[in-house]
């Protein structure tokens, strides 16, 4: 894979001024405290991490960010955005009708569990969810194409507050305490990531 941050590690500002107490242990929960499965089913939780992996396409030997541990924490505890679409059930309910309908296409299609099919069949089943090309009754009422985009919105959200993502797209963490000072085009903090190669231009 081209990486344009290769060799970043945002962890290497551990001990620096880029990080007060309270942001030490904010990262050090989402990398050492990741909770056990409380609330989906073991077959539901295998296909939402299926489900994780075809769609932040983590490279393969690296320890991969966990999703769906934090998204079923959520379900568990009761947390959400705050609001959701008017035509959607509340959030546990959605999560369930939407990994039973991915589940039940794939096995509709291939005999299998999607957690089981090659990563090839498990891309064809997420983008006929995408573009609405599965039998809508697996999904009872809720709409597939926009089922699939919040269940990539979660699972992008929960991906990208993890510091294994932050390095990867160069991202130096929080802005608190020290804060950003060089906010013009093409210019950076001596403590953000410099590129390892240059940025293609249009």
């Amino acid at each position: 894979m081209d990486e344009p941050y290769a060799g970043y590690d945002v962890l290497a500002k551990w001990d620096s001024p880029s990080f007060d107490p309270l942001t030490r242990e904010v990262i050090r929960r989402r990398l050492e405290a990741v909770p056990e499965r409380r609330f989906l089913t073991g077959e539901e939780f295998r296909t939402l991490q299926a489900i994780a992996a075809r769609l932040t396409a983590q490279d393969e030997g690296s320890e991969p960010v966990p999703i769906a541990p934090w998204i079923d924490a959520d379900l568990f505890e009761g947390r959400g955005a705050g609001f959701r679409h008017a035509d959607f059930p509340p959030d546990r309910e959605f999560w369930r009708a939407s990994l039973t309908g991915i589940e039940a296409e794939a096995r509709h299609r291939h005999a299998q569990g999607f957690a089981d099919l090659p990563v090839d069949d498990q891309d064809a089943i997420l983008r006929a969810v995408q573009t609405g090309d599965v039998a809508p009754d697996r999904f009872g009422s809720l709409p597939a194409p926009r089922l699939f985009n919040a269940i990539l919105s979660a699972v992008v959200g929960v991906y990208y507050a993890h510091p294994a993502a932050w390095s990867e797209i160069g991202f130096g963490g929080p802005a608190s305490p020290r804060g950003y000072v060089r906010m013009g085009l093409d210019e950076r903090d001596p403590w953000e990531a410099p590129l390892s190669r240059p940025r293609r231009r249009p």
